[in-house]
């Protein structure tokens, strides 16, 4: 297996770290618009199966020119999802399979965007399916934590511990604190505007994919291993657009712990018109207003010396067990930054992200998973998975 990674930031250096404890690939391009980003998550393994390259994500021609440059076989696309189609053609074009962690992009309702869907998530990329399957490639769309392993949790519950499920609820939650910090995102800021102020998503067996305000429908979760109840809210989010094609369910939802200064200071943004990705000039320079926010926040990819607590991540599913008696259970994947930090050097969201797309990787060079087309995660044997998270020295957890 020969792989190009593009995106050399706070997950796809994480990404670096953990693929070099493995032996299941041959080569390894991390390619990044900066060079010097790229050669500086290359530098931090001493391991002559990485190299770094410059690539720029935006252009589908330089994505299949560098495949074919290096002969790669899986490009695993870990930039913002803005690049995604240009990442996804491009290795198609190349004749590569492909993985990423966030899906083709959505665009509301032009009349009704708080109650019905215009294009969804993902939309585009399962519109290119027939193309893929006729290649015989295989795009593993939404492969990290959130999209991810929550929507192989989903799988393993309806295989292995329901008879029926009333709704699948994926829930994100943290304990986590920047020191030094008021507002300090641990992930990609551009990325959660994005998805925090897009209208939620919501799927419901007899009423299909519908949307809702954001910050919706707040609830209070407890989360495992001492983080406790966080209050969650409707986020928009690839799971709900995912686990509906491959799993029963009556409802599907997904709700995100931000915290109320966090909603608020969303909220602020929107107001300003500061989450707009369409450019304004300024002093003659044209800029795009979320740009300007990411620029003026620290980069995610530094926070983790900074950083204490855990970050959770699971599925909490409802219905009827195999004898058809009424069942709840959450089964989550929970990483302390402490721990992360010191035997990875990464903070425990970046890492935790980062983790999945390499386990699916290495599943995909054994041979564990197969197949052709866009898929997302829920398509596949789950159990192979979650013991491989085992053998990574990370294991999940049911409640």
């Amino acid at each position: 297996m020969k792989i190009l990674m593009v995106g050399a930031g706070s997950v796809g250096s994480a990404a670096v770290a953990i693929a070099a404890r493995r032996s299941f690939f041959s080569s390894f391009v991390v390619a990044d618009y900066t060079l010097d980003r790229a050669r500086r998550a290359v530098s931090s393994v001493p391991d002559n199966r990485f190299t770094a390259a410059r690539v720029d994500a935006s252009s589908a021609d330089e994505v299949t020119a560098l495949c074919r440059q290096h002969d790669i076989t899986h490009v695993l696309n870990a930039v913002d999802p803005r690049f995604t189609m240009p990442v996804f053609e491009g290795a198609l074009a190349a004749g590569a399979d492909y993985l990423d962690m966030a899906m083709s992009l959505s665009t509301p309702h032009p009349s009704e965007p708080y109650a019905r869907t215009g294009v969804k998530l993902g939309d585009r990329q399962f519109e290119a399916a027939p193309g893929w399957e006729s290649a015989g490639r295989l795009a593993l769309v939404g492969i990290g934590v959130e999209p991810g392993m929550s929507d192989v949790f989903a799988r393993y519950a309806a295989d292995h511990l329901f008879s029926s499920i009333a709704e699948v609820g994926v829930r994100d939650g943290a304990n986590l604190v920047v020191e030094g910090y008021d507002f300090a995102p641990t992930f990609s800021i551009w990325t959660t505007i994005e998805e925090c102020l897009n209208p939620p998503v919501i799927y419901e067996k007899d009423r299909g994919w519908y949307t809702t305000e954001p910050f919706s429908e707040p609830e209070v979760f407890d989360f495992p291993e001492d983080i406790g109840p966080v209050e969650c809210v409707n986020v928009e989010h690839e799971e709900v657009l995912l686990i509906p094609r491959w799993v029963e369910a009556d409802r599907v939802t997904f709700k995100y712990g931000l915290g109320n200064e966090f909603i608020e200071v969303l909220r602020t943004l929107h107001k300003l018109g500061l989450d707009r990705t369409d450019p304004v000039t300024v002093g003659g320079v044209s800029v795009a207003p979320r740009d300007v926010v990411a620029a003026c926040l620290p980069d995610p990819a530094g926070l983790g010396p900074r950083m204490t607590g855990k970050t959770c991540a699971g599925t909490w599913v409802r219905g009827l067990d195999p004898a058809g008696e009424p069942r709840e259970v959450y089964l989550y994947h929970v990483v302390d930054n402490e721990w992360s930090m010191r035997e990875y050097g990464h903070q425990a969201v970046s890492w935790q992200t980062a983790l999945n797309p390499v386990v699916a990787l290495e599943l995909l060079a054994a041979g564990a998973w197969q197949g052709s087309g866009v898929l997302g995660p829920e398509a596949f044997d789950p159990v192979p998975f979650l013991d491989l998270l085992k053998d990574y020295g990370s294991p999940w957890g049911l409640r």
